[in-house]
């Protein structure tokens, strides 16, 4: 992925994730937010780990994103905690006009969801 590509994706208001299945094929897609922090694209489950798309997620560590005119795939690393505090702030810059969303997104249990998308 190129540093266009991934402002593209990182611009995006939210993007569609699908897991992969083990042969490489996408599941049923889901929209979620996505943030560009630190030099990378991260995104977390509203849910916590009780999110479904990241049940999943765990499991393959791989999936198909589509957003800003682009599908791709990628792999999903746990970020580093290092890295969350950056992380909150770019949710709360890009997603502040949705408070009752930011603000769980940037607790604990989101935090501790916390994906790196990697190309």
């Amino acid at each position: 992925m190129t540093t266009g590509e991934l402002e593209r994706i990182g611009e995006a208001e939210e993007i569609e994730i699908a897991r992969l299945r083990r042969d490489g094929t996408p599941r049923n897609a889901v929209p979620i937010w996505v943030v560009h922090a630190a030099g990378d694209l991260y995104v977390r489950s509203w849910r916590g780990a009780r999110g479904s798309w990241f049940r999943a997620a765990q499991d393959s560590r791989a999936a198909r994103v589509c957003a800003g005119g682009l599908e791709t795939d990628v792999a999903l690393e746990d970020a580093d905690d290092a890295v969350n505090d950056a992380i909150d702030d770019a949710y709360r810059l890009k997603y502040g006009r949705y408070p009752s969303y930011v603000e769980p997104m940037v607790a604990p249990k989101a935090r501790a969801t916390t994906l790196r998308l990697v190309p």
